[in-house]
C-alpha cells in the first residue's frame, strides 16, 4: 500500500512539473492580461534598477556600444536574458548580474523594457533615404519592414546611430563577440558609406 501511495505521489509530482508553463508562456499570458501586465511592468522597473548604469534610464543607452532596450520585443529580450544567464552570450558583467535574477524577475524585466517608448534620433534625410533602400533589400526580411524585429530578431528602429554603425560593421567584418552567418551574408556587400546610410535610416524611425 505504501508503495502505491509513493508511486501516486511521484506521478502527481511529475504531472505538476510537466504542467508548469515556460517563461515565454508566462510572458505571453501576462501580456494578454492588462492588470497582470501593469503589475509586471511595475515590478520590472524595480528589478532592473542596476540596468540603468549602462542601458540608461527608461531603456535609452548611455554608451555607444550598448543598445537601447526600450520598446524591444519582450520575447526576444527574455531569450537574450536567458542566453546571458546560461553563458551562451559572453559578457562577464551581464552574466554576473543576470544570474542573480529569478525566473519571474526575468519575465518582469522583459515586460518592463518592452513597455518603454522608443526615442528616435535626428538623421541626415539624404542618407536616410539611401539607407531605406538598402534596408528593404538586405534587412527587412528578418527585422521587418519597419525594423520592429520580432521574437527571434531585435528591433532596430530608434537605436542610436553609433551603436548601429558599430554593430553592422562588426557583423560585416566578423570582429564582434557575436558572429552570425545570416548577418555576415547580409552585410558582406556593404561599404562603410552604405552602413552609415542604413544607420541614419534606422535611428530616426519611431
Amino acid at each position: 500500500m505504501r508503495s502505491l501511495f509513493a508511486l501516486f505521489a511521484l506521478l502527481s509530482c511529475g504531472l505538476v512539473f510537466a504542467q508548469q508553463p515556460s517563461p515565454q508562456e508566462r510572458l505571453k499570458a501576462i501580456a494578454a492580461d492588462p492588470v497582470a501586465l501593469r503589475e509586471a511592468v511595475d515590478a520590472g522597473k524595480k528589478v532592473t534598477f542596476f540596468c540603468e548604469n549602462c542601458h540608461g534610464e527608461n531603456g535609452i543607452s548611455k554608451y555607444p556600444e550598448v543598445p537601447n532596450l526600450a520598446a524591444q520585443n519582450p520575447v526576444y529580450l527574455l531569450e537574450q536574458i536567458r542566453k546571458f544567464g546560461s553563458g551562451e552570450r559572453k559578457e562577464p558583467f551581464m552574466q554576473g548580474l543576470i544570474k542573480v535574477l529569478k525566473e519571474d524577475e526575468r519575465v518582469q524585466a522583459a515586460q518592463y523594457f518592452a513597455s518603454l517608448p522608443v526615442r528616435p534620433s535626428k538623421a541626415d534625410p539624404g542618407l536616410a533615404a539611401n539607407g531605406k533602400v538598402l534596408f528593404a533589400k538586405l534587412c527587412s526580411r528578418c527585422h521587418g519592414e519597419r525594423a520592429y524585429g520580432g521574437e527571434r530578431f531585435p528591433r532596430l528602429a530608434g537605436q542610436q546611430l553609433p551603436y548601429l554603425k558599430m554593430s553592422i560593421q562588426r557583423y560585416r567584418d566578423g570582429t564582434g563577440i557575436r558572429n552570425d552567418q545570416l548577418m555576415a551574408i547580409a552585410t558582406s556587400p556593404l561599404k562603410n558609406d552604405d552602413i552609415t546610410a542604413i544607420a541614419h535610416y534606422l535611428t530616426q524611425l519611431p
